[in-house]
């Protein structure tokens, strides 16, 4: 598919436009669709995690709530996979792990010894409405996205609260048969984990006990970039008319204190030799739907989400001519639907190590001997 180039302020109107047009939705009733989708992300979730885990950091401690199918606290001797599954913007945790128990159910025996858990990232509201304990961790509705601190009861990052949760899996008494982690979500799960990817401290650790962590980014409306480059942009254009472009979570100026206290060129080394396949769905090209940003930043990344999944891969392919141990993995005929992209045999190849069928077009890293579905 031919990825658009112009991305300018005027262009990005006119293209946004004719998309519209293309989907079948005037201006007026696009934004209006828009307007109805953000009154969605101020309603409480519809129902909360049955387990908690407690998250203890330098910054404090608080309960994160978790779905998985084998009590959290328990001995599981026989888990030697797990899958963490980030949700979406709406913090539906439930329906993704739903999900999460799809995708095994479909891999049958594949799936044997693999553990599904989704953690999640409430707000305030949310606490409120299910008259949570005041231990319940909270962030505000964009800050766990992209490693804000939580509002309540301390101020724990988001990124430090998956190192705790990965942490937690890393104890040999309660997983001594661990063999790996994969850290996986859709949309904005997907820039979460993409950014972890990026800026996340456990994965040494968890080598170092014999755990490898892998991750899964499908559909995300953004990337995290490590300059002011943006492909997507016309060559005679620059992100100078859109300041925010380079600002966290597009770039890396004004990040939170848990990535701005690390080297960014270390950063970007280590993410390029971390176990990352970007799963996208090769019909995600409608650019007005499924809570997508349309700020400056992210317009200046591509014109909607599979667009942008491409250009962030050539741009990684050519900062990384030999050592990008990454791959895109797309799946035909699916579009912003995370059930359809979990529970595909694309997905189900690159989660449970099998050879990604010839279905599911495949553009491989750059490393020599990389080959990132083991």
């Amino acid at each position: 598919m031919k990825i658009l180039r112009s991305i300018g302020n005027g262009v990005c109107a006119r293209l946004l436009g004719a998309a519209l047009v293309a989907a079948g939705l005037s201006g007026e009733a696009g934004f209006a669709h828009a307007a109805s989708e953000h009154e969605r992300l101020r309603e409480p979730v519809k129902q909360v995690a049955d387990q908690r885990l407690l998250i203890e950091t330098p910054d404090g401690k608080g309960e994160l709530p978790v779905y998985a199918d084998h009590a959290i606290d328990a001995v599981a001797p026989d888990v030697t996979k797990v899958l963490v599954i980030v949700h979406g913007t709406l913090r539906n945790a439930d329906a993704y792990y739903a999900t999460g128990e799809k995708l095994l159910a479909k891999a049958g025996d594949l799936a044997k010894g693999t553990m599904v858990v989704a953690p999640q990232f409430l707000t305030r509201p949310d606490v409120r409405a299910f008259s949570l304990s005041a231990q319940t961790l909270a962030w505000t509705q964009n800050g766990w996205k992209g490693g804000d601190a939580a509002r309540q009861p301390a101020p724990v990052g988001s990124f430090s609260a998956l190192d705790a949760l990965l942490q937690h899996f890393a104890d040999r008494r309660l997983y001594p048969s661990l063999k790996t982690i994969v850290v996986m979500g859709h949309s904005a799960g997907a820039q979460l984990v993409q950014r972890y990817a990026v800026v996340g401290r456990e994965a040494q650790d968890l080598a170092n006990t014999g755990i490898s962590v892998r991750y899964l980014v499908a559909n995300p409306s953004s990337y995290l970039y490590f300059d002011n480059e943006r492909p997507a942009l016309p060559a005679d254009q620059s992100v100078a008319a859109c300041p925010r472009a380079t600002q966290w979570r597009y770039g890396l100026a004004s990040a939170p204190p848990y990535v701005s206290s690390q080297d960014p060129k270390l950063l970007e080394t280590r993410y390029a030799q971390r176990n990352v396949v970007y799963l996208l769905g090769e019909a995600d090209t409608n650019p007005y739907t499924h809570f997508i940003d349309r700020s400056c930043a992210a317009m200046a990344q591509g014109p909607y989400r599979l667009a942008r999944g491409l250009t962030y891969f050539d741009y990684m392919k050519k900062r990384h001519p030999a050592d990008l141990n990454q791959k895109v993995v797309e799946v035909p005929g699916v579009g912003h639907d995370d059930e359809a992209m979990f529970t595909s045999d694309c997905s189900i190849a690159v989660l449970f190590d099998r050879p990604v069928p010839q279905s599911c077009p495949v553009i491989s890293g750059t490393a020599q001997s990389a080959d990132t579905s083991q």
